[in-house]
């Protein structure tokens, strides 16, 4: 297929994808619409042994930054004030080992477990809902922040471990994962996806990547990932996000060669989608095999960054 054609497939795609004004012309959440109260409630109800499993990597200076191409850069944190301070002199007018602690963190928001932003990612200089990205200026973003998300992420998660269903630690890279094995997963341990769910597709990226003791290759390399093609799929069952276990969740090197990450500018900006990169999935994947129960109760509200185009998270799956 010539670039002129995979062009055409991407626009065609984009264009049957697409749902700017299914929630009004002022909507800023896209698909967290499907998350509705009753829906709260059904995934609360989730909740039987109490567990609770973090999906977030740890924030701090060995993160997955290394090698990336987008500018960024691993947490980093300082101190403003210590104990040793605290023991050598006065601080702030407390005597003498009466003094306390303060650091400072500094991070892109993209650079360890987070949400995307709507405005994150543009399509023919637009943003969901057909914002125009000239809205996202040096101050943020003044439509489609991620703020706008802070009271929208509790749901119904469901794990698809398609690592699991293939039968491997970790799918190579450059597998596309299709529909197909993402319906395989939930019939393979009998969840049926539904409305407003939120999807944890697990490749076994970041367990690799714990088991040699590094991220070489993480940022940078080829990934398993979502297909292009599983966007319709994603849209016909009302799907409210989708996060994994790599860099980026599309597959990597990209299906389509006319533009990098072609999944991410239909997703975001054509479908409203809540996205989420770089979620540790393993305990809970090894917890799930272990009682054969694959859903949850998610809760990862990001935090409200005004304007902002992305935000660190700690999710957390409750079984």
């Amino acid at each position: 297929m010539s670039a002129q054609d995979e062009f055409e497939a991407l626009k065609s795609l984009a264009e049957s994808c697409r749902s700017w004004g299914q929630w009004g012309p002022e909507d800023q959440v896209g698909t967290l619409n499907y998350i509705t109260p009753e829906k709260v409630v059904q995934a609360a109800g989730l909740v039987r042994k109490g567990k609770i499993f973090s999906l977030a990597i740890p924030f701090d200076f060995n993160g997955p930054q290394g090698g990336s191409k987008n500018r960024r850069f691993d947490v980093m944190r300082f101190m403003l004030r210590d104990g040793s301070d605290t023991l050598n002199k006065s601080v702030m007018g407390a005597p003498k080992g009466f003094g306390g602690a303060d650091d400072v963190m500094m991070m892109p928001t993209h650079a360890a477990t987070h949400w995307d932003a709507l405005a994150h990612v543009f399509w023919d200089g637009k943003s969901w809902n057909g914002y125009d990205a000239g809205v996202v200026t040096s101050l943020g973003a003044e439509k489609n922040g991620i703020e706008n998300f802070r009271d929208r992420i509790v749901t119904r998660g469901v794990l698809l471990d398609i690592a699991r269903l293939k039968g491997v630690e970790c799918l190579e890279g450059g597998y596309a994962i299709t529909a197909e094995d993402l319906e395989a997963a939930g019939k393979s341990t009998g969840t049926e996806i539904s409305a407003g769910d939120i999807l944890l597709v697990r490749t076994g990226q970041i367990g690799q990547c714990r088991a040699q003791g590094n991220w070489d290759g993480y940022a940078s390399g080829d990934a398993p990932g979502l297909s292009l093609w599983t966007c319709s799929w994603l849209k016909e069952r009302k799907i409210a996000g989708v996060a994994s276990d790599t860099y980026g969740v599309e597959v990597k090197p990209n299906e389509n060669r006319w533009m990098n990450q072609p999944w991410h500018r239909i997703v975001l900006p054509n479908m409203g989608l809540l996205m989420g990169e770089i979620f540790d999935l393993e305990d809970l994947a090894a917890d799930c095999a272990s009682d054969g129960v694959y859903e949850f109760l998610l809760v990862a509200p990001p935090l409200p960054l005004v304007g902002g185009v992305g935000s660190p998270v700690n999710p957390m799956a409750i079984k």
